[in-house]
Parts: structure tokens; C-alpha cells; sequence
């Protein structure tokens, strides 16, 4: 099977071997803050916890629309036009399962071979893999 050429530009995510050396260091009684991964270091809230639990019991276990639910985007909406200052709909808000999935779609729409763009570092590796993936040229900013 022949591969795209673009898959040999693409890197992989090290933000998680880095947590497996973070976790070993650990074991060996030494103090990490942990910036790897994104991921809080204490538990889902216990409030949390039980309205997922009650969501799923009452069969909210199916696909959402591709940009997220009605009302959750109209909360994020409204909460962003309080706190910005600045008026925003539903329609401007788009939900993904993080950070990543979006900005390599926006990297995706908007560079092509021979752009340029900048990345910020310190920040995860899998952002210059983004950018060499649809041959643009990866810059490091700070």
C-alpha cells in the first residue's frame, strides 16, 4: 500500500512519553508539575461525576450535531458575550474534544505548500507536525 506523501511530514504527539517519564519520576519520590498533557491534576468534581452518570442513564449517549448541541453552544455563547464585552450567537461557536482537532482543521483550511507560519514554544510538539503536514514551513515564536 502506497501512503500520501504527506503522512511522512506528520510527527507524533510526545506530550504522553513525557508524562510516562513525568510519572516514573514520580515513583521515585521526586515533585512534578505536570504541564504535559492539558489535564487537571485532581479529580472530575463529584457534581460533575453524578451529571454525566445521569446523562447517560437517561440515554443521552448518541452523536451530537458536528459542532455540539444547541443549548451548550448558546450557554458558551452567552457566557462569552458577558465576559468579552462583545456580542456572540450560537452560531459562532463550534464544540470539538479539545484544542487540537480544531486548530488542525483551521491549519488545514488555511496553509498550503511554501506558507509560513508561527508556533509557539514553549508548546505541544504536535504543532509543528501540523503545519510540516501540509507543507508550510513551521516557524518557532518566543
Amino acid at each position: 500500500m502506497k501512503f500520501a506523501d504527506g503522512i511522512s511530514r506528520l510527527g507524533t504527539e510526545t506530550a504522553f512519553e513525557v508524562l510516562a517519564k513525568a510519572k516514573a519520576l514520580e515513583a521515585q519520590g521526586k515533585s512534578i508539575i505536570h504541564l504535559q498533557i492539558g489535564e487537571p491534576d485532581f479529580p472530575t468534581p463529584k457534581n460533575i461525576c453524578d451529571a454525566a452518570i445521569r446523562s447517560i442513564q437517561a440515554g443521552d449517549t448518541h452523536y451530537t450535531g458536528a459542532a455540539g448541541t444547541p443549548e451548550t453552544r448558546k450557554a458558551i455563547a452567552d457566557y462569552v458575550t458577558r465576559t468579552r464585552g462583545v456580542e456572540y450567537t450560537p452560531d459562532n461557536v463550534v464544540m470539538t474534544p479539545g484544542a487540537k482537532p480544531i486548530m488542525f482543521y483551521t491549519i488545514l483550511a488555511l496553509l498550503q505548500p511554501g506558507d509560513e507560519a508561527m508556533y509557539p514554544n514553549p508548546g505541544f510538539p504536535i504543532y509543528e507536525s501540523m503545519i510540516n503536514f501540509t507543507g508550510a514551513k513551521a516557524f518557532r515564536y518566543l
